[in-house]
């Protein structure tokens, strides 16, 4: 029998132990109703409200008791270095600028790996290397609303 959640604890708390984990990638961690298989081959129906982007170590809350933790997936990535400080700011305006799922940290940001992008960060003196890692883009100015799906009007003029 599935089990089901139609909640979420985020972050899980650290006093209570799941009974089961699902590993998922940054781009499947944006959910609001889908059947999740677990590793143990058990399946969750996740039946949510509103769609949320789903953090490493969020609980899903089941019905009946009991919780999943969710854990983010390694992923193939790019780990861009800056010459400087105002060096990471002009970057990840770039990146932005193209719209680029992006994690911002001190001295260094994540991006998943495109070799264009790549060619684009080297010619403006990046440093870039391949790695693998669980990846937690910045959420958008728009995700508190729902999400930005470019429904919105643009006024130019």
């Amino acid at each position: 029998m599935p089990y089901r959640s139609t909640e979420v604890l985020s972050p899980g708390p650290k006093d209570k132990t799941p009974l089961h984990s699902i590993t998922l990638a940054h781009d499947a961690r944006h959910l609001r109703r889908k059947l999740l298989h677990l590793e143990n081959d058990d399946v969750v129906m996740l039946d949510l409200k509103e769609a949320v982007m789903l953090a490493d170590g969020d609980f899903l809350v089941l019905e009946g008791g009991g919780h999943i933790r969710i854990l983010a997936a390694p992923e193939a990535l790019y780990e861009i270095r800056p010459r400087d400080p105002l060096h990471l700011v002009e970057l990840a305006w770039h990146l932005g600028n193209r719209h680029l799922p992006a994690q911002i940290e001190t001295g260094r940001i994540l991006i998943a790996r495109d070799p264009v992008i790549r060619a684009m960060l080297e010619g403006l003196g990046a440093t870039v290397a391949e790695i693998s890692e669980p990846f937690h883009p910045l959420r958008g100015a728009y995700h508190a609303a729902g999400g930005h799906d470019h429904s919105h009007h643009h006024h130019h003029g």
